[in-house]
């Protein structure tokens, strides 16, 4: 079970905040979101004393946040945003993150669908495997803890995901 603080970037209306905050009661989960209107129906629901939200730009953190989290866990902000802001998402994670410690948890979208069924271009924007591991591993120097396809995904999305579990490496000093 995830201690410290937990931070769910793109948290919406909050399911995921919800879900982790009562998994783990010993964190602190945070919950943050540029949309005001989800915030207040997250803020609406019946939430875990340990559940908090943040209304706030992930690509312009507040100082409060910045290196104070021990996880993020990544399930749909992702695959939201325009794939030209992805080096932006990387430099927030690495800005988040409590620098040496920090895990990473992410559900991907791998290759959401062909130009066929995706009209418009999205979201959600898909992601490929070869480019989690430049990002995060190459990029971003994380280690690869696991991985594995998850038995439930969102309905369409049935082994097109992929849970990767992140976790930085001890700076050498």
């Amino acid at each position: 079970m995830a201690t410290g603080r937990i931070l769910i970037p793109g948290c919406g209306t909050g399911h995921d905040v919800r879900a982790i905050a009562a998994a783990c009661p010993e964190a602190e989960v945070i919950g943050i979101d540029i949309s005001p209107t989800a915030l207040e129906q997250a803020e609406a629901q019946s939430n875990p004393a340990n559940a908090y939200y943040q209304l706030c730009d992930l690509f312009d953190l507040p100082a409060d946040l910045k290196g104070s989290c021990d996880w993020l866990v990544e399930h749909t902000c992702y695959c939201a945003i325009d794939p030209a802001m992805r080096p932006a998402y990387a430099g927030a994670i690495t800005q988040l993150l409590r620098p040496s410690i920090g895990q990473l948890l992410g559900i991907f979208f791998i290759d959401p669908y062909d130009d066929e069924h995706q009209s418009g271009g999205g979201p959600p924007h898909g992601t490929e495997l070869a480019e989690l591991e430049s990002r995060f591993v190459a990029g971003l120097g994380f280690t690869e803890a696991q991985a594995y396809t998850p038995d439930v995904s969102y309905p369409g999305r049935e082994g097109r995901e992929r849970l990767i579990w992140y976790q930085q490496q001890p700076s050498e000093s």
